[in-house]
This record gives structure tokens, C-alpha cells and sequence, in this order.
């Protein structure tokens, strides 16, 4: 068989009306996938709006138990370094000394025993920003007060006092 008749096609297959230009193939695929039209898009934007009106409300709601949840482990931690500070100085720190005797042996001449390098390497502040607070004797029917004031940050009425997180409400 002669080499040139392997090499190309027969000229019937070549004419064959089956055979598209490439050129047409290439604007046919472009007509295909031009883009979205607009109703297209306004589905899926209301769609996204409907999912976000049922998830966002329980995400933040997630957040606020994530900090409540937070400030009753650190407030936990906190009683476990003065039960240690107690164990070794036979008392609690004064509201004066405050948590900062966890961290720096106060000038007090009557802390005797208290663990070089101290109960904690710092006192945190809660996850809103604010100083942990400390009182002894305590107020609420324990030796000492523990608390944070919550999210609003003030403390003193009843009405202010309903988010503070303490350990006389850590069960709550």
C-alpha cells in the first residue's frame, strides 16, 4: 500500500457534512457559558440572606455561652491558686492584695511561706475586657467572693448583677 494513503484521511471523510469548523465550536462554546443571568443571581442572594437570618442568630448566641464558659474555668483555676496560696500561708489573701498576691508575694510581713515564684505567672483579664474581682471575706456565703461583672461591666444593682459570673453561681 503506498505510504500516502496511510498518512491522510480519504477526502470522503474530510467533506463529510459531520465535520464543525473549530472556530464554530469555540463560539458555540462561548454562547454556552457566558455567565448568570440576574434572576440567577437574585436566587442565590435571597437563598445566602435566608441562611444567614437562621445561623447568625445561633452563632452569636454560641459566642456569649463560649465567654460564660470561659470565666467559670478561669474563676475555677483562680480558687485552685488560692487554695494553694491558703495551703501555704494558712490564710487568703486581703481584698487589698487582691489576686496580684498569686503573682507577687505581697509586702505583707505576715505572708510567711508563700511559693517563690508565685501561684500564677499573671491574672487575666475576663473574655469582655475586665478585671477579675476578689473580696475577703466574701459577701455571698463563701470565705471569699470571686467574680466577673459580666458583659456589662458593672456591678452594685440588681438589675447589673444579673450576668455576673461567680463561685457562688459556677453550677448555674
Amino acid at each position: 500500500m503506498p505510504r500516502d494513503l496511510l498518512s491522510s484521511p480519504p477526502a470522503a471523510v474530510m467533506a463529510s457534512p459531520c465535520t464543525v469548523p473549530a472556530d464554530a465550536l469555540r463560539r458555540a462554546a462561548l454562547l454556552r457559558h457566558r455567565g448568570f443571568t440576574l434572576i440567577e443571581i437574585m436566587v442565590v442572594v435571597v437563598i445566602i440572606g435566608l441562611l444567614a437570618a437562621f445561623i447568625v442568630p445561633q452563632v452569636m448566641g454560641r459566642v456569649d455561652e463560649a465567654r460564660i464558659t470561659k470565666v467559670k474555668g478561669d474563676i475555677q483555676m483562680l480558687e485552685t491558686a488560692l487554695s494553694m496560696y491558703r495551703l501555704d500561708t494558712a490564710r487568703f489573701p486581703t481584698t487589698q492584695q487582691g489576686l496580684m498576691a498569686l503573682v507577687k508575694k505581697p509586702d505583707d510581713p505576715t505572708v510567711r511561706n508563700w511559693k517563690s515564684g508565685g501561684y500564677l505567672s499573671r491574672v487575666s483579664k475576663d473574655p469582655w475586657g475586665n478585671e477579675y474581682r476578689y473580696a475577703y471575706p466574701g459577701q455571698r456565703g463563701r470565705e471569699y467572693d470571686l467574680y466577673s461583672v459580666g458583659p456589662d461591666g458593672q456591678e452594685g444593682t440588681d438589675e447589673s448583677d444579673k450576668d455576673n459570673v461567680g463561685n457562688w453561681n459556677l453550677d448555674e
